[in-house]
């Protein structure tokens, strides 16, 4: 419960609506998302993990998502606080269409404590260290 005398304290309709926008973001529903990024909302919107809005979308395989927040000014190489990015997740997850789409629109394969490349030994995945290193 938020304390009202706070002057800078979100109501918790304010809260629960943030929630869902994550939620949006996690279920690929770029419509409505893009919908309500283009009212105001940020496009780097962050949570108490440090997951943004792309990071959420592109964990779960949602391209189309990941493209509106690239069109709407999304930080492409912004990390959570475990040092992943969206490019992480991708590879992770291997989805070559989203990690080309990443890697053309400037995500940086070195960024960030649990990197791309990192990913893909540990993981041992040589199909996404080739295509990463087709755009080093």
């Amino acid at each position: 419960m938020t304390d009202s005398n706070t002057p800078d304290a979100l109501s918790d309709e304010e809260l629960a609506f943030l929630h869902s926008i994550f939620d949006l973001a996690r279920e690929g529903k770029t419509e409505k998302l893009m919908a309500i990024l283009d009212q105001g909302i940020p496009a780097d919107l962050t949570d108490a993990k440090g997951d943004t809005l792309m990071i959420l979308a592109a964990y779960n395989g949602h391209d189309e998502t990941v493209s509106g927040l690239l069109e709407r000014g999304a930080d492409i190489n912004r990390l959570n606080d475990k040092g992943q990015g969206a490019l992480t997740c991708a590879v992770f997850r291997k989805n070559e269409p989203l990690t080309r789409m990443l890697l053309v629109n400037g995500a940086d394969p070195h960024l960030g404590a649990q990197n791309a490349l990192a990913v893909a030994q540990m993981f041992d995945l040589p199909e996404f260290k080739a295509v990463i290193e087709e755009y080093l």
